[in-house]
């Protein structure tokens, strides 16, 4: 059984007013992955994740704790463990991931700072003010909350005099370059992608792949913020083959979110329809999407598939 939809967004939407992100997680944790790689504290240009592949696990990690506490006595009290939430970070004690999973969802920010440096890319990292942008607040609909957010995430920005913004994944490229602007009067940051970034850069990768794989597009790419055409050209060059599934480019099939964290077996139910087109033309999947990833992994657990981000086999191509 479910728990009662309307609290759950409220504890989400709590979170995000209260603690700056639906989910969150320690300084610590969200900066972990750019250990090492010497990245400058800020800049006009700045390479922002909106701590996205940082929260994954954390978020799989409260979706099986909520499905835990539907099926038990405990589900019927979800509006007194919103107001619980308000005093004391509840969601902290429900998602407690693997070093292992932290450590596979860190790769891929640090995989793509990598990326960058290659392709000779000057660029920064916020650190602690790389903020979480709203974005499954906003899925849902959590508006008041996604709104006075956004003013305060643009306000840290334009405090460290950012200008550029270089994104990783849809989900926070969707909140910065096509909901920000409809929600802040005045608002003039660029937002682009690493893709993007590197496709303009031209760059030329260092060893050719020789493989196939089945793309996956993310929606919010595919088909809002027109990502495309740049990771199939990419791959290309790279030597590797892209088999094209039923519904791809901007007619992709949703993976089943960001919806699991409240209808998990609709969910569920959706990811694996997908995971079946990509299975029907190979056994290696590519995803551009911290959500795709999880989701579709997860259905395909007992598939002959595997499924990685797309920064796993540019960076095994590009970077020496």
């Amino acid at each position: 059984m479910a728990l009662a939809t309307g609290d759950v967004i409220g504890i989400l939407a709590d979170n995000l007013r209260l603690r700056d992100s639906v989910l969150p997680i320690s300084k610590r944790s969200a900066t972990r992955w750019a250990r090492g790689l010497n990245l400058r504290h800020g800049g006009e240009t700045v390479l922002y994740t909106g701590m996205m592949y940082q929260l994954i696990p954390y978020i799989e990690g409260l979706v099986k704790a909520e499905t835990k506490l539907g099926d038990s006595f405990l589900g019927k009290y979800t509006r007194l463990g919103r107001w619980v939430n308000r005093l004391v970070n509840v969601s902290a004690f429900l998602a407690r991931p693997s070093s292992t999973l932290r450590d596979k969802y860190n790769q891929i920010p640090a995989d793509v700072a990598r990326l960058l440096q290659n392709a000779g890319v000057d660029f920064g990292y916020l650190y602690e003010d790389d903020l979480y942008t709203g974005a499954l607040a906003h899925d849902l609909g959590a508006d008041e909350a996604v709104a006075a957010h956004a003013n305060k995430v643009y306000a840290r920005l334009k405090r460290h005099r950012v200008k550029t913004l270089i994104t990783i994944d849809p989900h926070t490229t969707n909140m910065l370059r096509s909901v920000y602007p409809k929600l802040i009067p005045g608002y003039d940051l660029e937002v682009k992608t690493y893709l993007e970034v590197l496709a303009e850069k031209d760059v030329l990768p260092k060893r050719q792949l020789g493989i196939e794989v089945a793309l996956h597009d993310p929606c919010l790419f595919a088909r809002y913020e027109n990502v495309i055409d740049q990771p199939r050209e990419l791959l290309a060059k790279a030597g590797v083959t892209v088999a094209e599934p039923e519904k791809s480019g901007r007619m992709t099939w949703c993976c089943g979110g960001p919806v699991e964290s409240l209808y998990p077996d609709k969910a569920r139910a959706n990811a694996e329809k997908r995971v079946a087109q990509l299975r029907a033309v190979g056994n290696q999947a590519v995803t551009m999407c911290p959500m795709c990833l999880i989701n579709l992994g997860n259905a395909a657990a007992t598939e002959d598939i595997t499924f990685r981000d797309l920064s796993h086999y540019l960076r095994l191509a590009y970077t020496p």
